[in-house]
């Protein structure tokens, strides 16, 4: 190995493995039972999720700039959880924790790729109803489904071509030591850790995507909080400012589960150590329930989603009456 390594590096050819070994939960006791919590997660957020697709996609009257967000962020909730947990899945079934050098990276840019995803359509989301409460006379000339549509596309954008150059400077590291992950997917940070050249540039980005992630999308989505919150302050009414309260709360809560459990636990690697099955547990926690709650507490739990709801379900049972107990 090191002959080879050398030889490798004198033609600067970085030195890459056939395969990496995901450790996972395996010194995690009673690492089963999670298997089987993680397989009920996901089978909860797929149904969530793909159920609110096809409710705004049925319903015309959801078209609207609001809803295009919420389409985006399920669409991002499903891929995210399928790139992350039948994976999961996969090695508690088969006992297999190999995955190849191409599929690692795969795994990477598409579990970050649609977890940045939802961070920036969380952030839209703030965006609408920043609009809708700060500025309600404007909100339809401003906020369009052109408009809406552009925005979206600009965060695929952006956030594919950041994720792509992130994922792609794996490429220039050779790995000479240990090929074991220490963590449950083919996390960015254990694999870079894991090279015997320089990863300085590896680090810059990795802190540079938290920042832009991270920190940044809950400063903005903080700054649109306190100038709702001055505006509230204007309504007169309380029956007004509770109906705009009504339609923050949810958000609020999507950006507490989605935000916080994540930025404390990078604020505290980066200040104390902390013991290793905590950080995997809190770390793959902080990935997959997100998705999953994301329909229960927000989409779902909107007036215009409900009623449609109730409105197909209750058409759909009288198409089924038979014309006899009609008459």
């Amino acid at each position: 190995m090191s002959a080879m390594f050398s030889k490798n590096s004198s033609l600067n050819v970085p030195l890459r493995p056939a395969f990496f070994f995901i450790s996972g939960f395996s010194n995690i006791p009673h690492s089963n039972y999670y298997y089987i919590f993680l397989s009920f997660v996901y089978v909860v957020t797929m149904l969530g999720n793909l159920f609110v697709m096809i409710i705004i996609y049925r319903g015309h009257s959801l078209h609207t700039p609001k809803y295009m967000a919420i389409f985006n962020l399920a669409i991002a909730d499903v891929c995210q959880s399928t790139a992350l947990i039948p994976n999961l899945i996969k090695t508690f079934l088969f006992d297999s924790q190999e995955i190849t050098y191409e599929a690692c990276l795969a795994n990477m840019f598409f579990v970050f790729f649609f977890s940045c995803m939802q961070s920036t359509t969380l952030v839209i989301l703030a965006y609408d109803r920043f609009v809708a409460i700060c500025f309600p006379l404007r909100y339809h000339a401003v906020v369009t489904n052109i408009s809406m549509g552009v925005l979206i596309t600009v965060t695929w954008t952006f956030n594919s071509a950041v994720m792509s150059f992130t994922v792609v400077l794996i490429n220039r590291l050779s790995f000479c030591k240990s090929t074991v992950i220490d963590s449950f997917f083919c996390d960015y940070g254990p694999v870079y850790r894991l090279a015997c050249n320089d990863y300085s540039l590896n680090i810059i980005m990795a802190y540079l995507n938290i920042a832009i992630f991270i920190f940044l999308p809950l400063t903005l989505i903080g700054l649109s909080y306190i100038c709702i919150l001055v505006a509230l302050f204007k309504i007169t009414s309380w029956e007004g400012r509770l109906k705009a309260c009504k339609t923050c709360f949810s958000h609020l809560t999507l950006v507490s589960i989605f935000y916080i459990p994540t930025a404390c636990t990078y604020i505290t690697a980066m200040t104390v150590s902390i013991h290793r099955n905590a950080k995997i547990i809190n770390t793959s926690l902080s990935y997959s329930l997100p998705p999953m709650i994301n329909p229960i507490v927000y989409s779902l739990n909107t007036a215009d989603i409900k009623e449609f709801a109730k409105k197909t379900f209750r058409a759909n049972r009288l198409n089924r009456i038979p014309p006899a107990l009609e008459e």
